[in-house]
């Protein structure tokens, strides 16, 4: 689906979410009653209550950050100062908060919790960093997200899909910050993910999926398939060895770690929410009540290869994939 023009997503998408949370609080009591009648009904502990106050509290969020994103706007002379480091700095902030805030409430209400095993964050400090991250299971870009800001100080750089303009308070607030909404691969991708990778400094870190989308089974399989159809064999036989994870993409790691030989890199693993690929499973699994574990690597920018990179970001997925298998509880 074509993305509407932006002054589309700005006068008519933002307006209309805050509208819809005014109208949602002032009948929350209605909602309320009605899925406290239909909880019985549902297997899961309370679980329509649950779902519809987390969706309430996501969407009033939604709109308190449209409506700071909108001071933020003004006070930066109507957008002129909108991109200096002051500015900068207070729209993490801003998504620091947001982040914390759909935490706390998704881990109370839902019984999501996360466990983080790796090296200690007082060993990144000062350090720039080049985050890969295994993509699988709705919220997953949160979670590592809210721990970059949160938990590790960072001011993620992010390459994520175009799509994602749709939500309207994501649309303002990563355009404003230095991040890359990408449609298309090739060459021109890997020239904008380079150009987001550069000049990193120390609490910057600059986050890739290299599988390039969500894992389900069927795309594992069309990603063999188009390597095998690309000539890639060693890399496609490689891949059906991995049960988890989708084929990576070598070319925007390639780019990244071109644009900042100087970063270090940093090899993200999670299992927990990796089974939920549809609508339906998801709703067939909440509440969750459930633990992400995520798994973290550092290795220190003198130990990243100069040569051979695709054979190492291999290496290394195959290294993910036999994480997972090892963590995630058999269904």
């Amino acid at each position: 689906m074509t993305l509407p023009p932006r002054w589309v997503r700005r006068l008519v998408f933002g307006p209309a979410v805050i509208g819809l949370a005014l109208v949602v609080v002032l009948t929350l009591p209605l909602w309320l009653l009605v899925a406290a009648a239909v909880s019985p009904l549902l297997p899961g502990k309370l679980r329509a209550l649950r779902v519809l106050w987390v969706a309430v509290v996501a969407l009033v969020l939604e709109s308190v950050v449209l409506v700071a994103l909108f001071g933020l706007w003004l006070a930066s002379g109507c957008g002129l100062a909108i991109r200096t480091p002051p500015m900068q700095y207070l729209h993490y902030r801003l998504v620091g908060w947001y982040l914390r805030a759909l935490y706390r409430e998704a881990a109370r209400v839902l019984g999501l919790r996360v466990e983080i095993e790796g090296p200690d964050p007082d060993e990144y400090l000062g350090r720039p960093l080049l985050v890969f991250c295994r993509h699988a299971g709705p919220g997953d870009s949160f979670l590592l997200v809210h721990a970059l800001v949160n938990w590790y100080a960072r001011e993620p750089r992010i390459v994520l899909a175009a799509a994602l303009q749709w939500d309207p308070a994501l649309d303002v607030v990563l355009n404003r910050l230095p991040n890359r909404f990408l449609s298309v691969g090739g060459a021109d991708g890997e020239r904008r993910i380079g150009e987001l990778a550069t000049a990193l400094d120390g609490d910057d870190a600059f986050v890739i999926f290299p599988e390039g989308g969500n894992f389900t089974e069927r795309r594992r399989l069309a990603g063999i398939e188009r390597l095998r159809a690309g000539g890639f064999e060693e890399m496609a036989r490689r891949s059906e060895a991995m049960r988890h994870v989708l084929a990576p993409r070598p070319g925007g790691v390639s780019a990244a770690l071109a644009a900042a030989p100087e970063a270090d890199v940093v090899w993200v693993a999670h299992a927990g929410l990796d089974h939920l690929h549809t609508v339906a499973d998801i709703w067939r699994e909440l509440p969750l009540d459930t633990t992400v574990r995520m798994r973290w690597w550092r290795v220190p920018h003198d130990e990243v290869p100069k040569e051979a990179r695709v054979e190492w970001l291999y290496d290394w997925w195959k290294r993910i994939d036999e994480w997972v298998d090892g963590t995630r509880e058999p269904r």
